[in-house]
């Protein structure tokens, strides 16, 4: 297996190819229609059209045999075997193992795992219905209708991005009535506020997410709602009723006052980014939503999982999507991708996917160290359809070319016909999602505008160069269980580029070199509070003089 993409036998002939299909405009590509019938795969239900790549029958051969000779099956397998392919960590990468069935055998360091997993999801099954039933009430014997919670990055973008796509769902909309879920990330006070605006200590259970319940900025919230259900119940004892904890680390919450039955554990082969379908979204999800929405969700996530495991490369559709971003990026030089849910419903999905893939695949060396020859990862960014169109469309039209991912739904969440108008509200919506790809791929010419009666000087700036690739994902409705397809589809994409490009996608030691300043920074600012003076060395010249005048004005 080569080390690098760069030294497969087939990487001069993709190259090659690429050169091909810069000079080939999709306007040419689309007219065969033997070749867009065949970029194009479904699977129980979903659809992926990628005919609308700048790739031909050539390309996706070649495609495959880059995953072919860069052992992409076998790392596949290798991760649902239990195998510790997070090299630099060394562990395995088993998110797949949360929402497999009891019967199921996934095995690590000699031990089947599938009987720990399932013990903490009947556990959070157990205690999410005592809260919704009433039976678990907070201190002063009041239910607990509202949910704060506490944590970041993939304890907090994963749950958040589910909430929001099943909360307007008819199933989701009625298990949650009269019940709020917030959620508390950002050490920002502000954050704070906002996230308690209209709750009550004596309705509000708090899950504070934390594997080591040592991350600064999620026990620093912890501490500061532990102080504001306290400044009302006035007793220690009221802590182990409003407060449990996603944790492993059972001797600082029994410290913290969280009573050991109300700590839920997850393991070091579940990385944050990948934790959605673990008791860091289970929990805030079941108590908000009820078991059988969250079931739904895994079963969804399980489906995919499957379909990934055992479909050909060829109809495969997180690897198909993962192969087409390595074309984009690495061949044919784009850096960016634009995630567009034309589904109000699925308004922070790009915002997890933007973690799940850039913390997965930002990155610069290959599994054995070497510096990788080209860049790795996209720019993920994106927001609902039609927002988009009225705020960053304007780029991909005429700017940048960035490659783009539609996902649409064939039924809406709350569908509406209005007497009189033409078409219903979603396909007034789907009618967007259907058009914009076209006008992205095949653009408009000089000589279509200035044939439409503009002239002039007007013409150039009318005129739409088109050619810019995109994807289209049809799927039959936003509820759980599709949600749960559409998370695990995304991780696998992300997997699929990692694999392929031989990196390890499942750490992270970029976020740590801040976090370490960070605390430089923070001791030194508590220095000068105290009226003190701090170790100057530690901190850089310019970063001293922004400091200063924030200690002058900030009081």
């Amino acid at each position: 297996m080569a080390a690098n993409i760069a030294a497969a036998p087939c990487f001069a002939q993709l190259s090659a190819n690429s050169k091909v299909m810069e000079g080939t405009h999709l306007r040419e590509l689309l007219k065969d229609d033997r070749r867009n019938a065949a970029m194009s795969t479904e699977s129980f239900g979903v659809i992926l059209d990628y005919c609308r790549q700048k790739a031909d029958p050539t390309t996706m051969k070649l495609l495959m045999q880059l995953a072919k000779e860069t052992k992409l099956q076998d790392k596949i397998k290798a991760m649902f075997a239990g195998e510790k392919i997070n090299q630099t960590e060394d562990r395995a990468v088993l998110h797949v193992a949360l929402r497999s069935p009891p019967d199921a055998k996934i095995i690590v360091d000699g031990k089947n795992v599938m009987p720990d997993v399932h013990n903490v999801l009947g556990r959070i099954k157990k205690f999410a219905s005592a809260v919704r039933r009433g039976e678990w009430t907070g201190f002063t014997g009041k239910p607990l209708k509202d949910v704060v919670c506490i944590g970041i990055g993939g304890s907090y973008l994963g749950p958040e991005f589910v909430y929001e796509a099943v909360r307007t769902e008819p199933a989701g909309l009625e298990a949650c009535q009269g019940r709020r879920l917030r959620f508390l990330a950002n050490v920002d006070p502000i954050d704070v506020k906002r996230a308690l605006e209209g709750l009550h200590p004596e309705t509000t259970l708090v899950v504070i997410v934390s594997k080591t319940f040592t991350t600064a900025e999620t026990m620093l919230n912890a501490r500061t709602l532990k102080d504001w259900l306290l400044a009302t119940l006035k007793n220690e004892s009221a802590i182990s009723k409003h407060m449990v904890a996603v944790s492993t680390n059972l001797a600082e919450t029994n410290a913290f006052g969280i009573n050991p039955d109300n700590v839920f554990g997850f393991w070091d082969w579940v990385g944050g980014r990948f934790s959605v379908t673990s008791a860091v979204g289970v929990l805030p999800l079941a108590l908000h939503f009820g078991w059988p929405i969250v079931q739904k969700f895994l079963d969804g996530a399980h489906a995919m999982d499957q379909h990934f495991l055992t479909a050909p490369l060829e109809h495969n559709i997180p690897v198909l999507m993962g192969l087409l971003g390595i074309w984009n990026s690495t061949f044919l030089g784009h850096e960016c991708c634009a995630i567009l849910p034309y589904c109000q419903a699925l308004l922070r999905f790009a915002a997890h996917m933007q973690q799940v893939s850039m913390e997965s695949n930002g990155k610069a060396v290959t599994m054995d160290g070497s510096q990788l020859p080209h860049q790795a990862g996209e720019v993920i960014f994106g927001e609902p359809g039609t927002n988009g169109q009225h705020s960053f469309y304007q780029l991909l039209h005429q700017g940048r070319v960035v490659p783009a991912e539609f996902i649409g739904f064939c039924k809406s969440q709350n569908p509406v016909n209005l007497s009189g108008e033409t078409v219903s509200n979603h396909d007034e919506l789907m009618s967007n999602f259907f058009a914009q790809p076209d006008a992205l791929a095949l653009g408009k010419t000089a000589q279509e505008v200035a044939a439409g009666g503009t002239k002039g000087f007007l013409v150039s700036h009318k005129t739409f160069p088109g050619d810019r690739p995109s994807v289209s994902l049809l799927l039959p409705e936003c509820n759980a269980f599709y949600v749960g397809v559409l998370l695990s589809m995304y991780e696998h994409k992300y997997a699929t580029q990692g694999f392929v490009w031989n990196i390890n996608s499942f750490d992270q030691w970029g976020v740590e070199l801040g976090k370490v300043l960070a605390k430089e920074v923070r001791t030194y600012l508590a220095t000068k509070r105290r009226g003190h003076q701090p170790d100057e060395d530690k901190i850089p010249a310019p970063t001293r003089t922004m400091l200063a005048a924030y200690l002058a004005r900030s009081g």
